[in-house]
């Protein structure tokens, strides 16, 4: 009976420890792994981009709810890009603003800017009516708070002169709060700044994933009507190349955006991305097809299925890993790790806005911790059918020096 009792425990512990691997892998794949992979393909396999200093008509779609604060500056930097007046249209979607965004867009009605006033609809329904009503050859779509660089559309439409090319991402960067002080996550600003690395490789080798709505581009001709409650950015920039067109990174096209304003709002903002990005993966999930779409099938399933389900592992490594203490260092180095994280993320919050609470040992903890949990909630909203169509904009924090690096 006790050998039978050993031989059981014995087991029980393999399957224990099988369970801790497949978790590791779980969340070292998405997150090491394949972007590992993703930095090799890039250096070994080269596709490149025709681009010309070309000059086609260019649409510039805005969609704006309640941002009076920003739009007026928003306009003025639009125009002032180095770019043909008479080769630039710019169209103001208002999604039943009530603060006054309407009267500050029309102010410059005579500079060309065209106010499109709509009930309130949501973003997907306002892009969509903003795109029929412009005229450009290229689409190019912005944020209402973001700043572009003076070169940013040049830049953009130049990989435009490869008629294999139906979109481009532009390159995204954080500002710094007034003071120097960054935003409440420093994490994020050094996620993007991977992020971007990650971008150079896959558009050396074939396509990005999808781009940020901060600044991309796409063909009119590529233009697929958004369907309501998706992340709008992902949905028509992924789109492009479900119709066979390479979708590519042009890190020159610059978009300067504030840091986060509240944990709060930031939370939410996350959750209300990934849920909407999961659901616009459902509806394009012929992309997801390897035998149609190659590479970039195992990209969309790795970076935004598996990294966005990352939570799982997770929460199975919490678990089993302490179980599994005494029976090697792994599984306590794991533990350990666990911990200290959490408590850094923990200390972050305890530590409110003070200086100490963004150094990254605090803020890169709080910002891996914050995405996870965001995973786990849209997740569920998903799987309980929740969709989040219409929202109240983000506040976000005051605007400064770049943080990034214009590669």
């Amino acid at each position: 009976m006790g050998n039978y009792n050993m031989r059981s425990l014995s087991e029980d512990r393999q399957v224990t420890e099988v369970v801790f691997y497949v978790a590791l892998l779980g969340v070292l794949y998405p997150h090491l792994l394949f972007p590992l992979v993703l930095l090799l393909r890039g250096f070994l396999w080269r596709r490149p981009v025709l681009k010309a200093d070309i000059e086609p008509p260019v649409s510039v779609i805005i969609a704006a709810r309640n941002e009076a604060v920003s739009i007026a500056a928003k306009i003025e930097n639009t125009l002032a890009l180095d770019y043909p007046p008479e080769k630039l249209n710019v169209v103001v979607a208002s999604d039943g603003s009530e603060d006054g965004t309407d009267e500050r867009v029309l102010r410059y009605a005579d500079r060309g800017v065209r106010l499109l006033p709509l009930p309130r609809c949501g973003k997907a329904e306002a892009l969509n009516s903003a795109v029929e009503v412009s005229s450009g050859e290229i689409l190019v779509f912005t944020d209402a708070n973001s700043v572009l660089s003076p070169d940013a559309i040049r830049a953009l439409v130049r990989p435009f002169a490869d008629p294999k090319v139906g979109g481009v991402a532009g390159n995204q960067c954080y500002l710094e709060e007034q003071g120097g002080r960054k935003g409440v996550d420093g994490g994020e600003i050094l996620y993007w700044s991977f992020d971007r690395l990650l971008k150079q490789a896959e558009t050396l080798a074939g396509n990005v994933i999808s781009a940020t709505g901060a600044i991309y581009a796409i063909r009119r001709s590529r233009f697929r009507t958004i369907p309501a409650g998706v992340t709008d950015d992902f949905f028509v920039s992924a789109s492009v190349v479900a119709q066979g067109y390479r979708l590519v990174f042009e890190a020159a096209a610059v978009a300067f955006e504030p840091t986060a304003g509240s944990h709060r709002g930031e939370f939410a903002r996350k959750v209300r991305i990934m849920t909407r990005g999961l659901r616009g993966i459902l509806i394009l999930r012929e992309l997801l097809n390897p035998f149609r779409h190659g590479f970039y099938a195992l990209q969309l399933l790795s970076h935004k299925v598996l990294r966005r389900l990352t939570v799982f592992p997770l929460l199975v490594l919490l678990v089993v890993s302490p179980v599994l203490w005494e029976a090697g260092a792994i599984y306590r180095l794991v533990t350990v790790g666990q911990a200290g994280l959490l408590g850094c993320a923990a200390a972050r919050i305890l530590l409110g806005g003070s200086r100490l609470s963004r150094a990254r040992v605090f803020s890169v903890p709080f910002f891996f911790c914050a995405v996870h949990a965001a995973e786990l909630v849209a997740f569920f909203n998903l799987l309980r059918g929740h969709r989040i169509e219409r929202w109240e904009p983000t506040a976000r924090g005051s605007t400064g020096r770049p943080t990034c690096h214009e590669e």
